[in-house]
């Protein structure tokens, strides 16, 4: 049965109907390379759902690594993205994070982005949410942060940290 679902980064967390890729091989991963090397080991426009949780910002080329995705991407396929927002703590504790990212970071890969010269792969925002560590208070900052991202970014992120960014995006090819 052909496995049209790409786990990114799988490490111990694999899904059985997906192909699941990781870099270390102590993980039981169906393929194991290190996603900062390009190309990926993998055909081109196969994958209809591709996830990366906690992945992206462990790799120094980000562009290069959206343009992989949307390579073995179909098109109109799903990409499932969760990465540390900058004002976590954990973005900065962890030694092996590479990047930290905002709300708009995705935006750059759109076609009517300004700076959308920087890369060919190009996305739609389906969805994004940032995410808050569960407190009574951050129920309420939550609400307000995902009606105005642009707010909540420049004035509240260092009072009210969020936790992490999860984006939803669909590959757009010609």
């Amino acid at each position: 049965m052909p496995r049209d679902i790409l786990n990114l980064g799988c490490g111990r967390k694999k899904m059985d109907a997906a192909v699941n890729v990781d870099v270390s091989p102590h993980v039981g991963a169906d393929v194991v390379h290190d996603l900062a090397r390009m190309p990926w080991p993998l055909p081109s426009d196969t994958f209809a759902r591709v996830y990366a949780f906690d992945v992206v910002e462990h790799l120094e080329n980000v562009p290069g690594v959206m343009e992989e995705i949307h390579r073995v991407s179909v098109p109109g396929a799903r990409v499932h993205i969760t990465v540390p927002h900058f004002s976590s703590a954990n973005a900065y504790t962890d030694p092996t994070h590479r990047h930290q990212f905002s709300w708009f970071s995705f935006d750059y890969f759109e076609s009517d982005h300004p700076l959308a010269f920087y890369s060919g792969a190009r996305f739609k925002r389906h969805h994004a949410q940032l995410v808050f560590y569960p407190t009574v208070t951050n129920k309420i900052v939550h609400r307000l942060a995902n009606r105005n991202p642009q707010a909540y970014e420049r004035r509240w992120a260092w009072m009210f940290p969020a936790w992490f960014l999860s984006v939803e995006l669909e590959v757009v090819k010609k």
